[in-house]
């Protein structure tokens, strides 16, 4: 949104009506949601046809994460320029395309191929809608980024039992292709009624009275860039937290279905409130439904406790759900409860985060800014069939992995640490140079994990020890208990971000407008 001669406008139609296009923007979420959270029913049908381990079958689910948030940057950039009607029409196209290509894959590597789509469209809607929420509502923003990734949390909960029922009766393939269409046509429909709000726009009651109060909050007056944002601590302290969360949650939502088999609960009648599903079906539409109700909720509590404590809060909460998930995953009943409670611990960093980040960074930039923090999510993909391989103690190739690292760490120096941690700025030439060399190994990381079988100077192919699940989870839950530590102990003492932290200094905002905003 533009941030000059800031104005009141209300909408000439009821197309223009904000609360309209949010409905819009969720039903969008919800359309993609099955690409990350219906994956775990396609995993033991897709190792048994491909014939392959499921620690190979699992580097699927990271290459689609690694696509649907590395790229969000650059999404941002294009939606700034082109709208959001336009990219989440042609996100919808993509995701929808992935499932039905991978409904047609008879090799890993075509598997690969077809899911990097999803995770291209997925990205885009799930860019746009966050920046979008954030744009159309300064006055709530918690609400509406919890409402939005609500959508994403949530979206898969009344399908799953279908999708699963299809595969089970027509098999994994017909499911991806016919599920694949339905989806992406939904995304499609709802990208007709998007739209980014008018130049300088502000929604009624928005004065320089509110912002006076809002600044006196724990916010910055100031809109930081991303790339002013990369050389604060804060935001490196964030960075660390969103990975370690988020890769118990990721562990948990690619696992869940090969996890429930090795314990025999999948397929055991459950019966609660009047319901009887199997365990699996019933811990995966209950995992939605509370992945979607922490969104908003989390965010609702940090309205009243703040961002830090409530973070502490979930991370802890996650951290037990974790260790009485293991505990007693042998029995069905509790292996539904305490899954679900896993994913309503895990679930607020998708709603908490972009708000602490606009409170932190400013409301200008916000939607690059929290696709640089979403990123984080793409990281902690890695892990996922990394554990596996942990958990039955197969080999596991590397490679990809040190790829991504070495050109990640070079590519990030060069571009945001090199100007804060250097006395004298690397000169335009150095620093072009190491950030197209970073670049370079990082897309050859990702070729390598879509193709393993391509050529590179080193060898990395290890066996791993047989740790199981119950290792597996003791590592996430190490993970979320440090997340928690930060959160408190370290986020919640440092400082709003000020110009002094910053080498170039921030754009102050306008006069009249708000650059950060509680829900």
């Amino acid at each position: 949104m533009a941030e000059s001669s800031p104005r009141q406008v209300s909408g000439s139609s009821i197309l223009d009506n904000r609360w309209l296009i949010l409905l819009f923007s969720i039903l969008s979420m919800v359309a993609v949601a099955n690409f990350q959270y219906g994956w775990t029913l396609f995993v033991p049908p897709l190792q048994k046809h491909l014939n392959v381990d499921q620690a190979a079958v699992q580097v699927t689910f990271t290459v689609f994460v690694l696509l649907e948030t590395w790229l969000v940057p650059f999404e941002g950039w294009l939606v700034d320029r082109f709208g959001p009607k336009l990219l989440v029409l042609i996100g919808g196209v993509l995701a929808g395309f992935g499932w039905v290509a991978s409904g047609r894959a008879e090799s890993l590597t075509e598997l690969y191929l077809a899911y990097a789509f999803s995770g291209i469209g997925a990205g885009i809607v799930y860019g746009t809608a966050i920046g979008s929420a954030l744009k159309w509502f300064p006055d709530h923003r918690g609400l509406a980024a919890g409402l939005t990734a609500a959508g994403f949390g949530a979206g898969s909960a009344f399908t799953v039992a279908p999708i699963a029922n299809l595969i089970n009766s027509a098999g994994y393939q017909t499911a991806f292709i016919q599920w694949g269409i339905i989806q992406g046509a939904v995304v499609v429909f709802a990208s007709l009624f998007l739209k980014a709000p008018p130049a300088g726009w502000l929604p009624r009651g928005w004065t320089a009275t509110t912002a006076a109060t809002e600044i006196k909050r724990r916010q910055s007056a100031m809109d930081f860039t991303s790339g002013q944002m990369a050389q604060t601590h804060q935001f490196w302290v964030m960075y660390l937290m969103m990975t370690l969360v988020a890769t118990g949650g990721l562990m948990a939502t690619a696992q869940l279905n090969p996890m429930a088999v090795d314990y025999k609960v999948s397929k055991i009648p459950v019966s609660f409130l009047f319901i009887t599903l199997p365990a699996l079906q019933f811990a995966l539409s209950a995992d939605r439904v509370l992945n979607g109700i922490c969104r908003p909720f989390w965010g609702w509590v940090s309205d009243h406790i703040g961002r830090e404590k409530t973070m502490a809060l979930a991370f802890a909460l996650e951290a037990c759900a974790i260790f009485f998930l293991i505990k007693f995953a042998p029995n069905p009943k509790l292996f539904v409860v305490f899954s679900a409670f896993t994913f309503f611990g895990w679930g607020e960093i998708y709603s908490l985060m972009p708000a602490i980040c606009g409170d932190f960074f400013g409301r200008k930039h916000a939607t690059a800014n929290y696709g640089f923090l979403y990123t984080a999510k793409g990281t902690a993909s890695v892990f996922v069939p990394i554990g596996s391989a942990l958990a039955a103690g197969k080999a596991f190739d590397f490679r990809a992995d040190v790829l991504l690292l070495v050109g990640g760490a070079l590519a990030f120096f060069a571009h945001f640490l090199a100007p804060t941690i250097l006395r004298t700025p690397l000169k335009k030439k150095t620093h072009d140079a190491l950030f197209t060399i970073g670049l370079a190994i990082v897309a050859y990381g990702i070729i390598l994990t879509v193709v393993p079988g391509i050529w590179t100077p080193f060898n990395a192919h290890f066996t791993m020890p047989k740790i199981g699940w119950t290792g597996v989870f003791s590592v996430a839950i190490v993970f979320d208990l440090a997340a928690a530590f930060l959160a408190f102990f370290v986020l919640r003492r440092m400082k709003v971000p000020s110009t002094t932290e910053v080498h170039a200094e921030a754009a102050p905002a306008p006069h009249g407008v708000i650059p950060a905003m509680k829900g």
